[in-house]
């Protein structure tokens, strides 16, 4: 069978550009309706978001003109804030009176007691100073020395666990000369330094215990009463007969 194509090339170009022409046209149409769209959400967005805006405006405006009206503002505002921290300051609080349950139990037992003169406690570096004399000389610096090395603080921490630390890893004993005592007597003064762990004077520690050679100790962080055998005036120049 033969088959004769009447129809010319010319013509089947032009149909073939009318079909393509009106492709481009639908498709035009189509993504101006799309962008439109587009358009149209988008305008109705900003639209919600000034309204929003607006109305959030109003109700800043609206509660600050409540809050001036209030008399002394700021400074209910402020002690609204500093009562906001209470609980973080008391958190971290230093109980500095634990001190004085540390030198009663360091303090060896006669006749290698030492009298305290100057206590010296630096938060900072956690450090403490002691001056004082002591009767038996350098043989009491060194017993108290050894106490102090052989002391260990033990507490519960905020998760009720038990902890152990050692209330010194190293003690500087210096300045040391004789002397006399308000009575008279002949006494060795020295200076004795050592630093602390922060857990000693940690306000988190809870159930504090100091527990010397001797014995162990419980603080008591409101202590009233400092012995007065613990402390004494500062022992004098010897004079040379």
């Amino acid at each position: 069978m033969i088959e004769i194509n009447l129809i010319p090339d010319v013509k089947r170009e032009y149909l073939h550009a009318q079909r393509m022409r009106n492709g481009v046209i639908s498709l035009s149409i189509l993504v101006s309706i799309i962008a439109g769209a587009a358009v149209a959400l988008l305008v109705v967005y900003v639209g919600t978001q000034s309204a929003r805006e607006w109305l959030t405006d109003n109700e800043i405006k609206d509660q600050y003109g409540k809050i001036s009206s209030v008399k002394d503002a700021n400074q209910i505002v402020t002690i609204q804030n500093q009562l906001a921290q209470l609980s973080s300051m008391h958190k971290d609080k230093s109980i500095d009176s634990r001190i004085f349950d540390v030198l009663s139990a360091i303090n060896p037992a006669a006749p290698n007691d030492v009298k305290m003169s100057t206590v010296s406690l630096d938060p900072s570096e956690t450090k403490l100073s002691i001056e004082g004399s002591a009767a038996n000389s350098f043989e009491a610096t060194d017993k108290l020395k050894k106490m102090i090395l052989n002391t260990k603080l033990s507490y519960t921490d905020g998760d009720n666990r038990v902890q152990t630390v050692k209330l010194a890893d190293d003690v500087t004993v210096s300045d040391t000369s004789y002397g006399e005592d308000a009575s008279g007597s002949k006494v060795l003064r020295f200076k004795l330094t050592f630093t602390y762990p922060k857990e000693l004077l940690a306000n988190s520690s809870k159930n504090l215990r100091i527990e010397a050679p001797t014995g162990s100790t419980n603080v008591t962080d409101s202590r009233l009463h400092v012995p007065d055998s613990l402390f004494t005036p500062k022992a004098t120049n010897k004079e040379k007969n």
